[in-house]
């Protein structure tokens, strides 16, 4: 996949903790809709954290309007913000062990283990792997994996497989999310898939991958 579709250079953001804030929009929206939102905080002065936790809700809805699910999405911000600033912000956190950090993460209400995770890998620069439904997907149908996993299984099987380097971690994730945004769809195009030599599907009935929904169901974000 890096030699189809080279470096990917994720995680579009200038800062760890627009990372974050990228990482809670991104549930149930594509990347194009979050970017419009961070903008949004961007021009309203908005992208940190004292600032979100001071604004209305009402206007910081507003302001992640793009992102869909905007007033859901606002208290999650906000209570994210919340605990952010009670923790001491990024320095204090990163002192943290990963599993001790990534505790108090699913401890904020809104995030949930891919989300933890996205922020973990991409602002923290830790050495876990994202999960996604993107890579159950892709690696159902290569038939490494059954793709009704739990997410902790399936996210110890990736990193007991691969060194611990947070940078491969990144950019194996990354470019799962290209092959899958763009080739192994939901009805894939085995015509251009790179893996499609070792991967059963292909040579299967087309739009018959016999994967179930949640293998198949829509990924969060950047899609």
């Amino acid at each position: 996949m890096l030699g189809r579709y080279g470096p990917q250079h994720w995680w579009p953001a200038e800062t760890p903790f627009e990372v974050m804030v990228g990482a809670v929009l991104t549930q149930n929206t594509a990347w194009g809709n979050v970017e419009r939102a961070i903008a949004n905080l961007k021009r309203a002065d908005l992208l940190d954290a004292a600032a979100i936790h001071h604004s209305p809700r009402a206007a910081l809805a507003r302001h992640l309007r793009p992102s869909g699910y905007f007033n859901v999405k606002a208290r999650r911000l906000a209570d994210y913000c919340d605990w952010y600033l009670c923790q001491g912000g990024f320095e204090r956190l990163d002192e943290l062990s990963t599993d001790a950090l990534r505790e108090q993460l699913l401890s904020v209400r809104g995030i949930g283990p891919e989300t933890a995770d996205d922020i973990l890998l991409f602002a923290f620069g830790r050495r876990v792997f994202v999960i996604d439904a993107y890579t159950r997907r892709i690696f159902s149908r290569l038939g490494m994996i059954k793709g009704d996993e739990s997410y902790d299984r399936l996210r110890d099987r990736f990193e007991g497989a691969l060194p611990p380097d947070p940078s491969l971690y990144n950019e194996y994730h990354a470019l799962i999310v290209r092959h899958g945004k763009d080739v192994c769809r939901i009805r894939p195009d085995c015509g251009q898939c790179v893996l499609k030599s070792i991967c059963p599907c292909a040579a299967s009935t087309p739009g018959d991958c016999g994967l179930s929904t949640r293998q198949t169901g829509t990924p969060r974000g950047r899609g």
